[in-house]
């Protein structure tokens, strides 16, 4: 990029909460695997196949999830297949309300892995063009983060309380949420929480989801659940089994779907 590239644009303004209006459409879930839509499929009621226009890794089922019209669509892995699928699923589905959900790692120091994350900002863990003057994780052009609605962020978090409190109590944290085509081991995870000191989590398609959501006008919001710590403490935890994890960020998803029908 030459040095005299667009200069970094702003965050876009925080709208002010406020109670979520009904959905206008279906309930668009994105996960990345089979196994974080397996406990979220089991819950869905007269459910029927969609075609998306991809090979293998991309499913779609539409169904009533605690009475809400929900589609679930698994993405497949990375920052491309996440943008790509959530594309097709918005125009295909003309969802109310984009929710990515599944797994995630660990971040900040007092997450837990069991944590339920619920994404307030996104941004890219690996993007870097701070040599022209953007901030880390800013793709030239675009925000410095991008922003779900606050009444959304409110609706999802509530959500994941009331899941949380029907679990062992792991927690629900709201804030920064990372991604990017990495996996991130303790090596990586050093220099992320430098660069990003008040991120929550790390993943590989959160980002690209709330990018696909807000380019095509969609209200976006994530509920992931922490399987891995990036750098556990001693004695920590630092692992769950993907089902387990799967199933707590799908109760989560469940709680929020059932609040939107009251």
């Amino acid at each position: 990029m030459p040095a005299s590239a667009t200069p970094p644009s702003a965050s876009v303004a925080a709208e002010p909460a406020a109670e979520p209006a009904p959905l206008t459409g279906p309930l668009l879930v994105l996960v990345a695997m089979p196994e974080e839509a397996a406990p979220l499929l089991a819950r869905l009621v007269g459910a029927e196949d969609l075609q998306p226009p991809f090979g293998t890794g991309v499913a779609a089922r539409r169904g009533l999830l605690a009475g809400l019209d929900t589609v679930v669509l698994t993405t497949g892995i990375g920052i491309a297949a996440a943008a790509a699928a959530a594309t097709w699923g918005i125009l295909a589905t003309a969802p109310g309300l984009v929710l990515a959900a599944g797994s995630c790692g660990g971040l900040a120091a007092d997450v837990e892995v069991g944590t339920l994350i619920v994404g307030e900002t996104f941004t890219y863990s690996i993007a870097d063009a701070t040599a022209f003057g953007y901030a880390p994780g800013q793709v030239p052009g675009g925000p410095v983060r991008f922003e779900a609605v606050p009444r959304w962020v409110d609706a999802a978090e509530q959500a994941a309380l009331r899941a949380d409190g029907q679990d062992e109590g792991r927690g629900v944290r709201r804030g920064l949420m990372l991604s990017g085509d990495a996996f991130v081991t303790a090596q990586i995870a050093a220099p992320m929480r430098e660069r990003f000191p008040t991120a929550l989590s790390a993943d590989m398609e959160t980002t690209a989801s709330a990018r696909t959501a807000e380019a095509l006008g969609v209200p976006f919001v994530a509920v992931r659940a922490v399987s891995d710590l990036c750098g556990p403490a001693a004695g920590q935890q630092f692992h769950l089994e993907l089902d387990v994890v799967a199933e707590i960020s799908a109760r989560a998803v469940q709680q929020l779907a059932a609040g939107l029908l009251r």
